[in-house]
């Protein structure tokens, strides 16, 4: 049992607010993330999409590519036309040495609007749900059978949000398809990671560890305030900053034999949350969890 920690450029730079850490390059979300003890990186909008220009600039920081985001559109498109999108972006990550491509539904999503209450998310009904999750089983058989596990991240304002919501898509998939477990997400969505955690573990690929403010999180539930504006306000930090017990989740990761990336994945503003600061912290008390309950982390060779 061993896990890699790596980091998001989220906290750097943030792709559905291009305003914020608009001047910060990719060597600088490199040289911080390593300074701050990470192995691996996951791409962001600003990184190279060829991994002629990649492979070097991640060999120089002596670093790992975590994965990348995928936005679906499967709700809206065929599966062969998905398949055509997809392949390109799956072929740059396995040329980087990678496993898992992480995976959202696009379609209608409200999450990047920042005028948009997240109480206006799509919901889908019986009909959608039945053939959407057939077309996605086929799209993660279609991505295993090249080498590449396709993980399905859970989001706010998206049609996976909530608990009964995950259990659904679980239920109504091929294990083919696994899960990008996020507790940042979860907490918002009014779940309790713990709990998500025991029942689909069996499904988990990879961790995004994001702390949360509760104080900040119940003001914005309260107010319907859009994700965007939520994430301005400070809801989310790195883990051990917030109000979530992960010394906890560890504990059932350990339990799990969970082998994989466990990824400091915090969206804040860099202009009021240092970036190196905070993920300095993030790295710090994720190693210590792992310490703490016997998980080993996995250096790069």
């Amino acid at each position: 049992m061993s896990v890699k920690i790596g980091v998001s450029p989220i906290s750097w730079t943030n792709d559905d607010m291009p305003e914020l850490g608009k001047d910060t390059t990719v060597e600088h979300c490199l040289t911080e993330g390593k300074q701050a003890g990470y192995r691996g990186f996951e791409l962001g909008g600003k990184w190279p999409k060829d991994s002629e220009i990649l492979r070097p600039l991640f060999d120089k920081y002596s670093m790992d590519v975590v994965s990348s985001w995928f936005c679906g559109g499967l709700l809206a498109d065929s599966l062969e036309d998905e398949i055509e999108r997809i392949t390109p972006h799956m072929n740059l990550l396995k040329d980087m040495g990678t496993e898992v491509i992480v995976y959202c539904e696009m379609d209608s999503c409200v999450h990047g609007d920042i005028s948009s209450p997240l109480s206006k998310r799509p919901i889908l009904d019986d009909g959608q749900w039945e053939e959407w999750t057939e077309k996605l089983s086929q799209l993660a058989k279609y991505t295993l059978s090249n080498g590449m596990k396709l993980a399905y991240h859970h989001h706010m304002g998206t049609v996976v949000q909530i608990e009964e919501e995950i259990d659904k898509l679980m239920a109504m998939t091929t294990t083919d398809l696994g899960l990008v477990f996020d507790t940042g997400h979860l907490i918002y969505a009014g779940a309790d990671p713990l709990e998500v955690y025991k029942k689909h573990n069996d499904r988990v690929m990879h961790i995004h560890c994001k702390d949360v403010r509760d104080e900040i999180l119940n003001h914005s539930l309260d107010t319907d305030s859009s994700f965007l504006n939520s994430v301005l306000s400070g809801v989310y930090t790195v883990p051990g900053d917030g109000d979530f017990n992960f010394s906890e989740l560890f504990k059932m990761v350990g339990e799990a034999n969970f082998s994989g990336w466990v990824v400091v994945e915090a969206e804040q503003d860099p202009a009021k949350a240092h970036p190196l600061t905070y993920v300095t912290m993030g790295y710090k008390n994720i190693k210590s969890y792992c310490e703490k309950f016997g998980i080993q982390i996995e250096e790069r060779e």
